[in-house]
């Protein structure tokens, strides 16, 4: 077996990794890589490997880190399946579409601003951007996806077998095992995809992987440890109601899979106990719309505590206070409101969609409030806000931020570090290395040296495009 690293590798987003076994070649993972857009455009849209070449792709779950450029495997001709999840399926369905939509309608805008420049300066040229894939290519992917129930083993090629259990990270996530026979005896790789967190709302809890000779272990939070879980709501009750006191807004960029859900679930508790004041509460994604909807479906992976609230007859995700926005019109006249609300609206790394349009019309007003939710990776805008930038960049034109910045790690999807070793400790023993990904280098530098300490395990951070030979 052979395994070769394209994405998250010394980095967080873009997930990516090769096997090659038996001579079948799989992907595990087809992530968007996010960054400075030049550059993230031009990674994602040259493919490391012939997408002819892939013969299946495992992926892992739903975000667009994760999923985000399948379609571009399509549009350079790849026929094979995609396995993963149920939940995955239909959140895919809903999450690539929007990518696909929202790639083209970005080209777009920006060739408009263009032609308008030139139009106002008299600048010469005649460079036009194009989306990274098209809804078509959405559409020829998701006919190629079939859904593997969570602890189902399925043959994915000869001979080469892949198996999954609960992740913990998100409706639907999944960490993986791919078996393949080399050298008349069995090798068993292991990938954590994204671990989350025991007692996050709304799902299950990690499973702990089966025996495994290798691990693909995922690094974000390596080098730190959350706050307790609890303080989230009450952290989230103090900035709405600081916020509102002043008069602002709260422009809240979340991830529309998960991260929107959870919110909405703790703010819909906020209401009943009257902890937050009654301002009205916007989802502006149509994104989050549509996966809301696959949330209501999937009640299979629901932990006990959202069960229950079913089962008292409340809806989790609709309350008298909170509006779903789905057209455009209606986003756009959110920023003609006055007095204080809440805005959840996506991309959560502030990277794409009408949460761009949002920041742009709250930032520059020090009454208002940005409530970072999430892992903002490097270069994207969230990093940009999260550390402070006196100006940051949106659509190409410089802004003031003078709003407040919140930060509410407490609800993060990912592990910690001490969560991570943990979750790890019942396959440590029998493990020949681990492959830390989907960390900057810091966070897996820390990881890395403590689990060499903790179980003598080797630790590699591979770089992108390094490979490896596992026997």
């Amino acid at each position: 077996m052979k395994l070769t690293f394209w994405g998250a590798a010394r980095t967080v987003t873009g997930s990516m990794h090769e096997v090659e076994a038996n001579g079948h070649r799989l992907l595990l993972d087809c992530g968007l890589y996010q960054g400075r857009r030049r550059e993230a455009f031009e990674r994602n849209r040259d493919l490391p490997v012939r997408a002819a070449d892939v013969d299946a792709v495992l992926l892992s779950h739903a975000h667009i880190d994760h999923s985000g450029n399948l379609p571009s495997l399509a549009r350079h001709g790849y026929e094979g399946l995609v396995h993963t999840s149920p939940a995955t399926v239909d959140l895919c369905g809903a999450m690539l579409r929007d990518s696909a939509f929202l790639q083209e309608k970005d080209a777009l805008f920006v060739n408009k601003r263009r032609r308008r420049r030139r139009a106002l300066l008299g600048e010469d040229g005649e460079e036009t951007t194009e989306p990274l894939y098209t809804t078509e290519d959405a559409e020829a992917i998701l006919a190629r996806f079939r859904g593997v129930d969570v602890g189902q083993g399925v043959e994915v090629a000869p001979g080469v077998r892949y198996s999954t259990v609960e992740a913990g990270h998100m409706l639907g996530s999944t960490a993986m095992v791919v078996e393949a026979e080399s050298g008349g005896r069995t090798i068993r790789l292991g990938f954590s995809g994204d671990v989350g967190r025991k007692n996050l709302p709304i799902i299950r809890d990690p499973q702990t992987l089966p025996p495994v000779d290798y691990l693909i272990l995922e690094s974000t939070y390596g080098d730190r440890l959350h706050e307790p879980m609890d303080l989230a709501k009450n952290k989230l009750a103090d900035t709405v109601r600081r916020t509102a006191a002043r008069g602002g807004r709260i422009v809240a960029p979340a991830f529309a899979v998960g991260r929107t859900q959870q919110l909405v679930l703790m703010l819909h508790e906020l209401m009943l106990e009257k902890e937050i004041p009654n301002i009205p509460i916007f989802v502006d994604s149509p994104l989050a719309v549509n996966v809301t909807e696959v949330f209501r479906k999937h009640t299979e992976c629901y932990d006990a505590e959202t069960r229950e609230f079913l089962n008292d007859g409340k809806d989790p995700f609709g309350f008298s206070r909170m509006r779903y926005v789905r057209e455009a019109a209606e986003s756009k006249a959110l920023n003609d409101l006055r007095g204080p609300m809440l805005i959840l609206s996506a991309s959560g790394m502030c990277e794409a969609g009408r949460v761009i349009h949002h920041l742009r019309n709250s930032i520059e007003d020090s009454r208002n409030t940005v409530l970072i939710t999430g892992y903002q990776a490097e270069n994207t805008l969230g990093r940009k806000i999260v550390e402070r930038h006196a100006e940051v960049p949106i659509f190409g034109e410089p802004m003031r931020l003078r709003a407040e910045v919140v930060r509410l790690n407490e609800l993060s999807g990912h592990a910690d570090q001490a969560e991570l070793v943990a979750w790890m400790e019942p396959v440590a023993r029998g493990l020949k290395c681990v492959f830390l990904v989907h960390g900057e280098p810091r966070q897996q530098e820390v990881l890395g040296r403590l689990i060499e300490e903790t179980y003598g395990v080797p630790v590699v951070a591979p770089e992108r495009g390094e490979r490896f030979e596992l026997s």
